[in-house]
This record gives structure tokens, sequence and C-alpha cells, in this order.
């Protein structure tokens, strides 16, 4: 199974790509996650922002595999914690589908993300800068599956 994070945006600095890498790099080969960058739809002097967030949700719902479970990465979305995230990864390994998380661009997510979305996540009530959502999404994930393996990174 394939773990896809599907982001808006490109050009991130070294400590975002690092903290990222960090992370996915530790997953293992049957969990693999992958980082798939969308570029910002230009946003010029009054941008059309509906149109604007409809381009990105086309091009993020086009990274997604058309049997991909996805996961809508957003701040009005269901909070879990590291425990409840665990349980959901063995659900979803059990499914076995491969799974995409789509994460927006600094207006969020197009609607047609969120109906096509199977579940809905918020990694937390705040509203995260979306560079540190892939350092944290990744975290949380090698995280959760430590907790599936009885690995002591959890514990720590």
């Amino acid at each position: 199974m394939r773990l896809r994070m599907i982001c808006v945006g490109q050009k991130m600095p070294d400590w975002v790509n690092q903290g990222y890498a960090d992370f996915a790099r530790r997953m293992p080969a049957e969990l693999a996650l992958e980082l798939s960058e969308i570029p910002l739809a230009h946003r010029g002097k009054n941008p059309d922002v509906p149109r604007l967030m409809q381009k990105e949700g086309e091009a993020l719902l086009a990274a997604a595999g058309p049997r991909d479970r996805v996961i809508a990465m957003e701040v009005g979305g269901r909070s879990w914690s590291t425990e409840q995230l665990a349980e959901q990864l063995e659900k979803w390994q059990l499914d076995g589908r491969d799974v995409s998380f789509l994460v927006g661009g600094p207006d969020g997510l197009a609607p047609a993300c969120r109906d096509r979305a199977d579940q809905h996540w918020s990694l937390s009530p705040l509203t995260l800068p979306h560079p540190l959502v892939r350092i944290l999404l990744a975290e949380q994930l090698y995280r959760a599956w430590t907790i599936t393996r009885n690995h002591p990174y959890h514990r720590a």
C-alpha cells in the first residue's frame, strides 16, 4: 500500500524538505510515503479565488489514484489521537487501497476535493501553515506505524 501526500505548493524551504524526507525515509517499503507537489495557482491582483481553488482541486484529484482512499486534510475534519490514527492505518492496510492525503493551498481545499474524500481529518483546530502540515503528517504516519509494530519510537 502506498501513502500519497498530495500538496498544493512547490519550492518549500530546506527545513520542510528535510523534515518530510526524514520521516518518509523511516517508513517501511510496504507503506511507502510519497509526496506529490501541485503548483499553486497564480494569485495576481484581484484573484478569482473560487476558480483558482477549483483548478488546484482538479490537479489534486488528478494526482490521486481513481481507486485511492482519499483523506481531505482540513481544519474542520475529524480529530484523531495518535492511537486512533494507528487504528485507521491498520484499517487502511486491510482495505488494500492506496491512500491519498489532500493538502490544499492557502485558501483550503476545493469543494470537489471535499466531496471526493472518504474521510476528513484535522491535525489540529489551529490553522497550520501548509509547509508544516507536510512534516506533521509524515511524522504522525510514522508514529502510527510504530504503534502498530510495538516499536519504541512512540514510547520515547
